[in-house]
């Protein structure tokens, strides 16, 4: 009985080393390849999170054509465009953590990156994932652009502050995705319209 025991415990035991390892293993490529494991890790949570997404809102299959398209978005796009958005924002404020300089890194973040990322994911949604004319595509942004932009302001902002003030520089654009991944499935049941999909699924980078 003694030695079931003392297997059990090793068993477990293993697995957590192994998950150890494999977290030591994350952070050493972290390190060593920060852009291309971002990229990486952006990708894998906009699958994750678009696959969760379709099965609560009632896709009985994977699309799996829409799943690729946001994984891309994510890998292609919002990996790198958050790696270099946050190395800039700490390069113009050197690296400042003092409530004052969060507190513009948000605003500034807010004001140019967001609308862009917004205008962007919208169009590419419209145009590349759902395949729809750009003339159509167009009169589409224009009716929600204005929705989509103050929906993201109301919850963004508060992310941006924490990631800012409390997260280290090289998990900023890890734990962008990530809340991402997270919002995105829990608010999927209320969306009412493809809106809120683009606010709240679009990818993680600011």
């Amino acid at each position: 009985m003694a030695g079931g025991t003392g297997g059990a415990g090793g068993g477990t035991g293993g697995g957590d080393s192994l998950a150890r390892r494999a977290w030591r293993q994350y952070l050493l490529q972290l390190q060593r390849h920060p852009l291309r494991t971002k990229m990486i890790t952006a990708g894998c949570l906009a699958g994750v999170s678009d696959s969760v997404a379709q099965k609560l809102s009632g896709y009985q299959k994977i699309e799996k054509r829409r799943l690729l398209l946001k994984m891309i978005f994510g890998f292609a796009y919002g990996g790198p465009f958050g790696h270099f958005l946050h190395k800039v924002l700490d390069y113009i404020f050197k690296g400042k953590k003092d409530t004052k300089t969060v507190a513009k890194k948000v605003l500034l973040e807010q004001i140019t990156s967001s609308p862009w990322n917004n205008l962007l994911f919208l169009f590419y949604y419209g145009y590349v994932v759902e395949k729809r004319p750009f003339k159509e595509v167009k009169t589409r942004v224009k009716k929600q652009y204005l929705s989509v932009q103050l929906s993201a302001w109301m919850f963004w902002p508060v992310v941006g502050w924490i990631n800012h003030q409390y997260v280290p520089l090289q998990f900023r654009v890890i734990v962008h995705s990530f809340v991402a991944c997270c919002w995105g499935d829990i608010s999927q049941p209320s969306r009412q319209s493809h809106v809120f999909e683009a606010v709240i699924d679009r990818f993680s980078g600011g």
